[in-house]
């Protein structure tokens, strides 16, 4: 058959056949399936010129539901985790050591810059995730964290996807500004600007004393360490929160968590490598967002109890070659996440429950907790009645009365977060 040579039909409209090839797979498999073998590209590449629309609910809750069915016995990995506030004082420390001893190191020199990077960088960013952890109320009892992260980041588990109520997610600005090579240079070197200031722009908060007071608290503390100590410590500070996350090893979690790879709808992707040990097993984040009060410790455990539900989820085998292929890869960018349209969330009317005197005489951290988490709809500890009865459990003075009035309470909004 005759092909004019002007007519490319047959390569899809493309003038050459490798105009069209596609990009390697990024993503691995533990455990191939009937429709992933671990090898092939599970779905074409995604339009770049938008984000892809969803109208499916956040796969979180469904995959946690059918765990705790299957394993039953999940719920004993949850609660709090104590090491954490030792590592935090460890860190920190640390980091204030570094900064005091490079007092009368040159800012720009090459000591100052690699201490700044390689330490200062990986510490702020493990403090980054301890933050993290503390906002879930994961590192002490009944002790929940007053922070301009916290209603952000509770937000982006509850609504997860949703256009203008989850700051994770990019902007259409950033979309039309930074979809290219050098866009992705500038977002993946910048990504801390980014996380720091979208969520103003998007949905901002209604400023608290607590913000207020956090804003003194580190006003005072940066001007005492520049009183005592001079201009640098603090210089290296900053320049560690900088590097923390920008172009750092540790800071390809950023978008290895949600962005989409492969032609795969799958919005959420975890990484099972060494460098879990320095953020806090924060790659094991399918396992986070399906039980967000299981501490960072049991995470991996976490793993092990349903293999049938994680190894057969692709994952990024490098967070490092995340970054290095979000920038290089065509088929990856500003564009590749799923969105979905924004929905009103559903009222709950907690007054059918009272709270008798009974329960408030009980004046003891599990009360107050369940309570707390309850009444803001947070996921801290109870994304269920299971799951409130295995906290429950744990705080066995309570008595019969006070634990069946909880329970009966989240039960009234079980199903609404």
């Amino acid at each position: 058959m005759f092909v004019d040579k002007g007519d490319f039909s047959l390569y899809g409209g493309a003038e050459t056949l490798w105009e069209g090839k596609r990009s390697p797979r990024r993503t691995i498999i533990t455990t191939p399936t009937a429709q992933d073998d671990g090898k092939s590209h599970p779905g074409p590449p995604h339009d770049p010129s938008d984000f892809l629309w969803l109208m499916t609910e956040e796969p979180h809750r469904s995959r946690r539901m059918a765990i705790m069915k299957a394993h039953p016995e999940v719920t004993k990995l949850m609660g709090y985790e104590p090491l954490t506030k030792y590592i935090v004082f460890g860190v920190v420390s640390l980091q204030l050591i570094v900064a005091i001893a490079l007092r009368r190191t040159q800012i720009l020199s090459p000591w100052f810059l690699f201490c700044a990077y390689a330490i200062g960088g990986t510490a702020n960013h493990n403090l980054f995730l301890a933050i993290h952890e503390i906002t879930h109320n994961l590192a002490f009892p009944g002790v929940f964290l007053t922070a301009p992260c916290l209603r952000y980041h509770i937000e982006h588990h509850k609504f997860m996807g949703q256009d203008g109520i989850d700051t994770d997610l990019p902007t259409r600005i950033e979309l039309l500004l930074l979809n290219n090579v050098l866009g992705k240079v500038f977002f993946a070197t910048f990504q801390i600007l980014f996380y720091a200031l979208r969520p103003g722009f998007v949905r901002s908060q209604k400023l608290t004393t607590w913000h207020f007071a956090n804003f003194i608290v580190q006003l005072v503390f940066d001007y005492l360490v520049v009183k005592v100590f001079g201009i640098k410590p603090l210089v290296y500070l900053l320049a560690s929160s900088f590097f923390a996350g920008s172009l750092h090893p540790c800071a390809g979690h950023f978008i290895a968590e949600h962005y989409l790879w492969d032609g795969l709808e799958q919005e959420t992707f975890s990484y099972y490598g060494q460098l879990n040990i320095l953020a806090y097993n924060v790659g094991y984040h399918n396992e986070h967002h399906d039980f967000p009060s299981v501490a960072w410790t049991r995470l991996p455990a976490l793993r092990a109890l349903a293999p049938e539900f994680y190894d057969t989820l692709p994952s990024h085998p490098s967070w490092p070659m995340v970054i290095v292929n979000f920038i290089r890869d065509k088929e990856v960018g500003i564009f590749a996440r799923a969105k979905r349209l924004a929905k009103e969330p559903a009222s709950v009317n907690l007054k059918i429950v009272e709270h008798d005197s009974e329960v408030e005489s009980d004046k003891n951290e599990a009360v107050s907790t369940l309570f707390h988490n309850i009444e803001t709809r947070d996921i801290g500890y109870c994304q269920s009645s299971s799951e409130a009865g295995s906290v429950l459990d744990e705080h066995s003075y309570l008595n019969q009365k006070s634990r069946s009035r909880i329970l009966v309470l989240v039960e009234e909004i079980d199903g609404y977060i």
